[in-house]
């Protein structure tokens, strides 16, 4: 059992946490908060985690609320073999050093540059890249739902090019200071976004240029590519490939799965926790080949589909498992991922 610290209980660190939990071959052996929020009293009272905290200075506050911590951030990481690091992307290069001083294996997340570590992450394109790798950055939720598709993909379509345009949430739900409300925002106003960059730190070569838009809503990401190919394929070839590969999901907007609202919907159905959706569904309907280019729409729920991939990532950089698909087997079926 490898010993797994997240620095960081928030959107992304909380659900990681439930998720290395869940396996057998790791365990958490603490959480960081900086403050003595709901979610600091959540990770001790109900899920029994370890607390430890992030600025020191302020352990009276954790006191007076009467949330038991285990110590200080840097006590954590003493007694771990990786830190997956959850924090806000503006402390990630001072807590490299933190890492690095201690000796302790580090994974960031995909707010952070991929320059930070120089290595990023994706279990189906690039495993063994980070196979014993120090540190290493899974790359962020857009870039996982685009790589996913586009390398289930790759061994069937002569990629030429990939030309997608995203649309992305506001904001998350719980964040209430975020928008925009009444408006749809060019973000960046400038094409590419950086999505196409990042997509091309785990895919070597691919040809990818992306625009983004942001809207109002908290739910999903949706992406609409536009991939040229140079050679022949069918329509049912393309669907055929997509519903074997898991971590995505083709869905059918007829059978009412219409709008990221009811895939929300569905991930409930699912009795998902905190209604997650780690796979990338693809509507079918959207799926289309004409002459040389191969059209899809997909959606991203920004707050869950990164969370597999950090299991994956700790299991190849602590060389827990040499093999990408059966590291992604185990992490399917531990979090109940089709």
């Amino acid at each position: 059992m490898k010993s797994v610290a997240i620095n960081g209980f928030g959107t992304i660190g909380k659900r990681v946490a439930d998720a290395v939990a869940a396996q057998d071959d790791m365990k958490v052996i603490g959480v960081s908060k900086t403050r003595p929020n709901f979610e600091a009293r959540t990770a001790v009272e109900e899920k029994g985690y370890p607390l430890y905290i992030g600025i020191p200075e302020r352990e009276n506050l954790f006191k007076e609320a009467g949330i038991e911590i285990a110590g200080t951030v840097e006590d954590m990481i003493q007694e771990a073999d990786i830190v997956v690091d959850c924090t806000p992307g503006n402390i990630g290069p001072q807590n490299l050093e933190m890492y690095k001083k201690a000796g302790v294996k580090a994974i960031y997340q995909g707010g952070e540059d991929h320059e930070l570590t120089g290595l990023s992450f994706n279990s189906f394109a690039n495993y063994d890249d980070s196979y014993g790798a120090d540190y290493a950055r899974v790359v962020s939720c857009n870039t996982t739902g685009l790589t996913r598709t586009l390398h289930t993909l790759n061994p069937l379509v002569d990629i030429k090019k990939v030309r997608a345009v995203m649309v992305r949430r506001g904001s998350d739900p719980s964040e209430i200071k975020k928008g925009p409300i009444n408006a749809i925002v060019p973000n960046p106003p400038k094409v590419p976004s950086h999505h196409g960059p990042d997509v091309q730190t785990v895919m070597k070569g691919i040809d990818v240029t992306t625009m983004a838009l942001l809207v109002p809503t908290t739910l999903m990401h949706q992406h609409n590519l536009m991939v040229e190919i140079g050679n022949e394929v069918s329509n049912d070839e393309v669907i055929d490939l997509l519903e074997k590969r898991s971590r995505v999901m083709v869905v059918e907007a007829g059978a009412g799965l219409d709008s990221t609202a009811a895939l929300m919907e569905y991930a409930k159905d699912l009795g998902r926790s905190r209604n997650d959706l780690y796979e990338i569904p693809v509507w079918k309907e959207s799926i289309n080949v004409v002459d040389n280019e191969l059209f899809y729409m997909q959606a991203v729920h920004q707050e869950s589909d990164v969370v597999p991939e950090n299991v994956d990532a700790i299991r190849a950089m602590l060389e827990i498992e040499s093999d990408r698909e059966k590291s992604i087997t185990k992490t399917n079926k531990s979090m109940g991922i089709l």
